[in-house]
C-alpha cells in the first residue's frame, strides 16, 4: 500500500533535481561559472563590473570592433552580454564535454554551423565581426530586449540567459565607448614579454588591429606612445583601451586630459598639465 506514495515522492524529487539543474544552467551558463568577483579590473557606472585582465582586454576588443564598424552602442551591449554568458569573455578553446559540441571562442561559435574555421573563430576580432554581421541582419533588433537580440544570433537552448548580463554589458559599453572618463582601472603588473620600443610598437599594432581605420596616426618615442584624440570621447575610448590591455601590452601609465592611470597605483588620479592627447608608457627597455 505504501509503494505508490514512495514512487510519487521519488518522481517529485527527480522533477526538482531536473528543474534545479535547468535553472542553474540558465543562471550560470552552460557549464561555465560567473566571472570571478575578486578580479583585478573594474568598470564603474551605475554598478561596478569586476573582471580580470584577460576578460577586460577581450571586452575592449568587442567594443573597439563595434566602434570600427560604426555600430550603435546597443549593438555593443548585446555583443558583450552574449560574450559574458557564453564564455565569461574568455577566448575558449575546445572544452570537450564542458561546452556544446564544437563551440569555440568568445561567443562559442561552431565551425560546423558555418561560423568559420576554428582558427578564425579563435581570433576575437573575427568572432566579434561575425557576431555583429549576424546581428544587423535581424530586422528590428534595436527594439528588442538584450536577450532577445542575442538569442536571435546565438540560438541558445537557454534564450533568457543573456538578460542577466544586460546591466554589466551596459556599464562596460559606456566606459569603452568613451562616455565615462576614467571609468576603467586595473590593478595589475604588466605581463608583456617585450619592453621599451618593441613593447610600444607591439601595443600600437594591437590597437590598430582592434580599431582598424578608426585608429588615429600614432607615434612612439622609445617607451612612450602618443595618440592624438580629436575629442574627449575618442580620447577616452583610446585611453581606456590602453588600460584594459595593459597586462598584455606592458603599458604602465596612461594619461589623458587631467587624469593619469598607473599600473602601480591601479587607479586614476588628477595630473598636471592636462594632455590633449593620450600618452601611454610601457615598460622601459631592460
Amino acid at each position: 500500500m505504501r509503494a505508490r506514495p514512495t514512487i510519487a515522492v521519488l518522481l517529485f524529487l527527480a522533477l526538482v533535481f531536473i528543474l534545479g539543474g535547468y535553472l542553474a544552467r540558465q543562471h550560470f551558463g552552460e557549464g561555465l561559472s560567473i566571472p570571478d568577483m575578486s578580479s583585478n579590473c573594474a568598470a564603474n557606472g551605475d554598478t561596478e563590473v569586476r573582471l580580470d585582465s584577460e576578460q577586460m582586454g577581450n571586452a575592449a576588443t568587442v567594443a573597439a570592433v563595434g566602434i570600427r564598424r560604426n555600430m550603435p552602442e546597443q549593438a555593443i551591449v548585446v555583443a558583450l552580454a552574449a560574450a559574458l554568458q557564453e564564455s565569461k569573455l574568455r577566448n575558449l578553446d575546445d572544452l570537450g564535454h564542458r561546452n556544446d559540441h564544437d563551440s569555440l571562442g568568445l561567443f562559442q561559435q561552431r565551425p560546423s554551423q558555418g561560423w568559420g574555421s576554428p582558427e578564425q573563430i579563435l581570433d576575437p576580432r573575427y568572432a566579434t565581426e561575425r557576431f555583429y554581421s549576424a546581428l544587423v541582419k535581424i530586422k528590428g533588433w534595436e527594439r528588442m530586449r538584450v536577450t532577445e537580440a542575442a538569442q536571435r544570433v546565438q540560438r541558445s537552448a537557454f534564450p533568457e540567459a543573456y538578460q542577466k548580463w544586460a546591466d554589466e554589458a551596459l556599464v562596460l559599453t559606456l566606459a569603452l565607448t568613451g562616455q565615462q572618463g576614467g571609468a576603467i582601472a586595473c590593478d595589475t603588473a604588466p605581463g608583456a614579454a617585450k619592453s621599451g620600443a618593441a613593447a610600444a610598437t607591439a601595443a600600437v599594432q594591437r590597437l590598430k588591429q582592434d580599431f582598424g581605420a578608426k585608429a588615429p596616426k600614432i607615434t612612439t618615442e622609445q617607451h612612450t606612445i602618443l595618440v592624438p584624440a580629436k575629442d574627449a570621447k575618442t580620447g577616452w575610448q583610446l585611453a581606456l583601451w590602453m588600460v584594459a590591455n595593459a597586462n598584455r601590452t606592458g603599458v604602465t601609465k596612461v594619461s589623458f586630459g587631467d587624469q593619469q592611470w598607473s599600473a602601480e597605483r591601479g587607479s586614476w588620479a588628477l595630473t598636471e598639465p592636462a594632455s590633449p592627447q593620450v600618452i601611454a608608457e610601457v615598460l622601459p627597455a631592460k
